[in-house]
């Protein structure tokens, strides 16, 4: 009570918010994530542009000799001149098909695989010691396999990046299935389901983070064995033209196909990444990271 007998008043210091919108409400956390948002993405391309200008000066102060390492202006024009052509398009079209047929038929397979091994225990208990042992072997180690199966032909391509793919799919959609839920699965017997409906509403679910996790990184493996097929097989892609410009003594070229596969590798993961936030949008992970 003051002196006077009145109820004193309490009063907001100064810059408080005064609502949801102030600077310390919903609204001011809504416009600080959005420049955050906004941020990341400009760090990205200043450092991007750093790394232009460090490559255009490098050859320039005669560090690195423009024999190996040309301005990152002659890589442009060599990019430039590639992007005209239209062997360099078709050579495109052949890598994006490898890794396209590749990744289909390895996600399928590993799929369908996963489910029925993981489904059956006994079926996973066998298969374990043959798992552990082919996951390991590196798939360039089959080049000579498919190089005497299949020449230089697109099978060759396939058979790598296949198999390399497979093995990505299969161990991640066998881990989903063995982190189902005991209480989902007690339920289901309860309601007697059979084998279906365990798999579409007890198994399924569970599994599908992991699956596209593994469909993620085959992405980029099938990606990698593509080239790496097209590089030391002879396959036609984009492997194949920077074989042949590493030959030829084009060095401006070489970097510029570098340049265009590291482009092509960005942009699978994009994808892959908005196809896991487009499937997985009802799952938390999906939810928290929408949050940040």
């Amino acid at each position: 009570m003051s002196a006077s007998g009145s109820t004193p008043v309490l009063t907001k210091p100064a810059g408080t918010a005064t609502g949801p919108g102030g600077p310390g409400g919903v609204g001011g956390g809504r416009v600080r994530r959005t420049l955050d948002r906004a941020r990341t993405p400009l760090r990205g391309l200043a450092g991007l542009a750093g790394l232009v200008v460090l490559l255009e000066v490098l050859p320039h102060t005669g560090v690195v000799s423009a024999d190996y390492l040309p301005p990152a202006s002659d890589m442009g024009r060599a990019l430039w001149q590639m992007l005209g052509e239209d062997a360099f398009w078709t050579a495109l079209g052949d890598t994006l098909t490898g890794w396209g047929l590749g990744l289909a038929i390895a996600v399928v397979a590993g799929v369908v695989a996963g489910l029925v091994i993981g489904s059956v225990p006994v079926l996973r208990a066998v298969t374990a010691s043959t798992i552990e042992f082919l996951r390991p072997i590196p798939s360039v180690a089959l080049i000579p396999v498919a190089v005497l199966l299949y020449g230089t032909d697109l099978e060759s391509k396939l058979l790598l990046v296949v198999y390399a793919s497979f093995w990505q799919v299969l161990v991640q959609v066998l881990a989903g299935m063995q982190d189902v839920d005991p209480v989902a699965e007690d339920t289901a017997r309860s309601y007697r389901m059979g084998s279906w409906g365990r798999v579409r509403y007890v198994l399924w679910p569970t599994a599908l983070p992991y699956v596209m996790t593994g469909v993620r990184l085959a992405a980029t493996v099938a990606l990698v064995l593509t080239i790496t097929a097209e590089l030391v097989i002879g396959s036609p892609g984009l492997g194949n033209q920077l074989a042949v410009a590493q030959t030829s003594g084009a060095v401006p070229r070489v970097y510029a196909l570098v340049l265009v596969t590291g482009l092509l590798g960005v942009a699978v993961n994009l994808v892959a990444r908005a196809v896991e936030r487009r499937v997985l949008h009802w799952h938390q992970s999906m939810r928290r990271e929408g949050q940040r």
